[in-house]
């Protein structure tokens, strides 16, 4: 078990954005996390990253030790790397640097991931090696989703948080990414967690699914299972479903 949270509740004033939310993540696994706009997707992902803190509930990481209310740098030492939806780069700094922060910053003391020893071996996963020398400014949108996920993965995690990662991508970037994602799991042992709203990709690649909605968890289970739960169709999928065909 690396991560568990036990009833997370995140309020901002009168709204309840995460609604006692309990989840356990497991070595290995690659989990996506889908719901309508709104449901509490991104706030539960910044409750257990330490971007907010929790107002009720309990984060716990391997050897139950307990993070509930610390700072992003000590998720980050406990091995619990993140993206955001917009891509957090440094402009100014190349591909190769970008990388480097981040195994200097929150990877100094953590061994590292599998096959992605370096920061070549990193761009290269990512398809990037080509771009090392290049500044994070001169390279496409999608490159920079790219990059940043390899800041993240300088980091040395072990969970690895991606939310929205295919965002504004064409099709075949979006088919690209998720083959890239679930890489990461297979090929470098990391357990991966996926907020997408491209939910026929994500549901495709990925092997258990969280619903959000409202902030509440209302389903947790396989693709098949989720696609099959009367409460997520009414709630989500079916729209999405007939928007994707």
């Amino acid at each position: 078990l690396l991560l568990e949270t036990r009833a997370l509740t995140v309020r901002f004033g009168g709204l309840t954005a995460v609604d006692a939310v309990g989840v356990r993540l497991h070595q290995g696994e690659l989990v996506g996390i889908i719901g309508p706009n709104g449901a509490g997707k991104t706030t539960f992902f910044n409750a257990i990253s330490g971007v907010v803190a929790p107002t009720s509930g309990q984060l716990l990481v391997q050897g139950g030790i307990d993070l509930t209310g610390r700072g992003p740098h000590k998720y980050a030492a406990h091995g619990i790397a993140r993206t955001f939806q917009t891509p957090r780069v440094m402009a100014d700094m190349t591909l190769a640097d970008n990388v480097r922060f981040g195994m200097q910053f929150a990877g100094r003391h953590r061994p590292p991931v599998a096959g992605l020893r370096t920061e070549g071996d990193i761009l290269a996963m990512l398809g990037l090696d080509a771009l090392a020398d290049q500044l994070a400014a001169d390279v496409t949108p999608s490159q920079q989703r790219l990059l940043e996920i390899g800041m993240a993965l300088g980091t040395r995690p072990r969970v690895l948080l991606l939310d929205e990662v295919a965002a504004g991508l064409t099709e075949a970037e979006v088919d690209a990414m998720a083959r890239r994602i679930r890489a990461l799991r297979d090929d470098h042992g990391l357990t991966v967690v996926w907020i997408e709203h491209a939910v026929t990709t994500l549901l495709k690649y990925v092997e258990r699914v969280l619903v959000l909605h409202q902030g509440r968890k209302i389903a947790d289970g396989t693709p098949a299972e989720v696609v099959r739960n009367a409460e997520v169709v009414e709630a989500y999928l079916r729209d999405e479903m007939e928007a994707a065909g």
